[in-house]
């Protein structure tokens, strides 16, 4: 076994591995850019090297670098995590052939037979896997690819050749979208992989996207662990997953699985690997990819195996045999994953950058019948760059049923604290909340569907308004009984009455008593008892009505509270009865006009301008096109106008809200 490794990699994979690897007693060495000097992950290795500047083209992407790393701190392996230079076969050799230590991961001829898309589908179909029709061959041009588009019939999907989790896929729905969605793909291939190759397959929809865990080792045996429904996503890239999947029964699992296999010996793969379908309503599935490393959504695999993959990754790149076959893993219960990103869901998902302020996340452990897991790689202050994907942490959670792993998330995400970013946690609560997900009813246009204006947040039904007004009427008396008292604040309030508006509503409240964590009021004339525990200057608020309980989250404002729990937010302010009366007259602030001006959404580098000062542009005209954590956004016209100026120029960087165009 080895004494030390390296993680070619950062953030929260880093961390997951450096875990592991300390639990079986193995050294690290971390690695990191300019941009990451105190990230999370240096701070938890043994050892931790330097490798160049913020983009990953020059760090986290040079060869060079981490190798001369691997060289100085002693290392004996590298373990590449996923993204980077997981699936680079030139890496992979330069670790074994050049400086002549073991590769955690597949061998370089697997990762060459399945990284390459377009190979892997000839040998799919050679191990005689089910593939989806399409063309299997490198797109030349944009005449040769409307040709194949118009022989498949659209829509279709082009596809990077290289590399995955989204980075060059673009669906087409005519071919008015082909050039740009070419251009795009182009690019993020090349800056993502160093490899810019394309292919074009066709999109079938409704389809749900799911893969299958599969574990080989270097004697010849490999295994499968099970799938995970992946189908929860929004620009391409998962959002929540899980295992079992709700769709898929025994025989089908079996099936898949033995295909999954299949291909898994077909290219003599020998470490942890994920084969991806696309599922039809009919059940038929059709092999998409296989991603030849570890996945991000692994830890929901591993709650309901047992199994440690990481460890069975460096066991077996040490040579050991899987002390296992297929027979023996059994499938305990339901597990589910959410991925906490730095990104705007009002406005497309866009990415956000920015330092995290505050940010506190739910204790891992039990939450009634589940059990929680984190997995991170940032801390409060960590800065969330424009250079990297913009995850911020994985909400694991297991429990014995698939609804109880469900409410069991909704508790664990209104228990994150994140403040100085934009993120994606009210949408994920709102996720668990919603009826067709409950049900297992999905497809990878879930999210489209649900939400096809972006989330807005929920809206506030009469039992979240109650919960709102009894938490913002005890915060209220809370902090002003510890005025009063300095401190030593007594265990009963006297009876009171507000005045609580949301919304523009106003709500009685009356014969107001709190003691001791009891809230006992009249709402509107009914009667409504809750136990409340919160201290003031906390972020959030323990609120238990029914039997359950909700944590909300509670900030002091100007006039009131905001509060947000289950993707619900309102702003409540709480007044006495007579204030609430004079309020009425005060005057109403203006509302600005919409705005003449293309403001760009997220940090990013500006990579194309499509328009000229004078043009005419319809609805959905493409206009700009920013790059930002990897990804190409096209910014395309909400209206019809005319252009008036434009203000920035390609290679410009651009913070949020500056302006890009302005319309006449």
């Amino acid at each position: 076994m080895f004494t030390k490794i390296l993680i070619a990699n950062r953030g929260e994979i880093a961390c997951r591995i450096i875990k592991t690897a300390r639990r079986m007693g193995i050294a690290t060495v971390a690695v990191y850019s300019d941009a990451d000097h105190g990230a999370l992950h240096t701070t938890l290795a043994d050892e931790a090297v330097p490798i160049g500047p913020a983009p990953a083209s020059q760090s986290y992407l040079n060869t060079h670098a981490i190798l001369e790393a691997a060289r100085q701190t002693g290392a004996e392996a590298i373990h590449p995590g996923y993204g980077f230079l997981s699936e680079r076969q030139a890496f992979a050799e330069a670790v074994t052939r050049v400086a002549g230590l073991a590769f955690i991961g597949p061998s370089p001829e697997a990762i060459a037979r399945l990284g390459d898309k377009i190979y892997s589908k000839k040998l799919a179909k050679a191990a005689q896997v089910s593939t989806i029709p399409g063309y299997v061959g490198e797109v030349i041009d944009l005449r040769h690819a409307a040709r194949i588009a118009a022989e498949i019939g659209y829509p279709v999907m082009v596809k990077s050749s290289a590399g995955g989790g989204g980075k060059g896929l673009r669906i087409v729905h005519s071919e008015n979208e082909l050039e740009q969605a070419l251009l795009s793909s182009h690019n993020e291939a090349r800056t993502s992989f160093g490899d810019d190759r394309l292919f074009i397959e066709k999109y079938i929809s409704p389809l749900r996207h799911i893969e299958v865990q599969v574990l080989g080792d270097k004697h010849g045996h490999v295994i499968h662990l099970g799938e995970r429904e992946c189908s929860l996503q929004r620009r391409y890239q998962k959002v929540m997953e899980e295992t079992p999947s709700p769709f898929v029964d025994p025989e089908m699992r079996a099936r898949m699985g033995a295909e999954a296999v299949a291909l898994a010996k077909a290219a003599d793969y020998d470490s942890a690997g994920t084969v991806e379908f696309a599922v039809g309503l009919d059940k038929k599935f059709y092999f998409l990819e296989m991603n030849a490393r570890l996945q991000v959504e692994h830890t929901i695999t591993e709650m309901v195996t047992g199994l440690d993959l990481v460890e069975w990754m460096i066991r077996v790149a040490a040579g050991e045999a899987l002390a296992f076959r297929q027979s023996d893993i059994n499938f305990n219960g339901y597990a589910l994953e959410a991925r906490v990103y730095a990104e705007d869901p009002a406005r497309g998902f866009f990415p956000s950058s920015g330092r995290l302020v505050r940010y506190r996340t739910p204790p891992e452990g039990d939450i009634g019948n589940a059990t929680l897991r984190i997995d991170t790689g940032v801390q409060e202050g960590s800065e969330v760059t424009i250079h990297y994907d913009p995850m911020i942490a994985k909400v694991s959670l297991h429990a014995p049923t698939r609804l109880e792993a469900i409410d069991a998330m909704a508790v664990a995400l209104d228990e994150f604290v994140i403040d100085g970013i934009t993120h994606n946690v009210a949408f994920l609560s709102a996720l668990t909340q919603n009826a067709r997900f409950r049900e297992g009813r999905l497809s990878t246009a879930f999210i489209a569907e649900e939400f096809p204006h972006g989330f807005k947040g929920r809206a506030l039904d009469g039992a979240a308004k109650r919960r709102f007004v009894a938490a913002a009427v005890a915060a209220k008396l809370l902090r002003t009984r510890r005025a009063a008292h300095s401190g030593a604040a007594p265990d009963r309030t006297g009876t009171a009455a507000f005045v609580a508006t949301v919304g523009g509503e106003d709500i009685a409240v009356a014969d107001v008593v709190l003691a001791q964590g009891t809230l006992t009021a009249s709402l509107a004339d009914q009667l409504y008892t809750v136990q409340i525990d919160w201290r003031p200057g906390e972020p959030a608020l323990r609120l238990c009505d029914g039997g359950r309980t909700y944590v909300i989250q509670l900030t002091r404002l100007p006039g009131g509270y905001r509060l947000s729990q289950g993707g619900q937010e309102a702003f409540v302010t709480v007044r006495a009865p007579r204030a609430a009366e004079l309020a009425k007259f005060m005057p109403q602030r203006a509302q600005n006009g919409s705005s003449q001006f293309l403001r760009c959404p997220m940090p990013g580098l500006v990579v194309a301008i499509k328009v000229d000062p004078g043009q005419e542009v319809k609805l959905g005209e493409p206009l700009a096109v920013v790059e930002a954590m990897k990804m190409e956004n096209v910014l395309v016209s909400e209206r019809d106008g005319r252009i008036a100026a434009i203000k920035v120029r390609p290679g410009d960087n651009l913070a949020l809200g500056d302006v890009i165009l302005e319309f006449a």
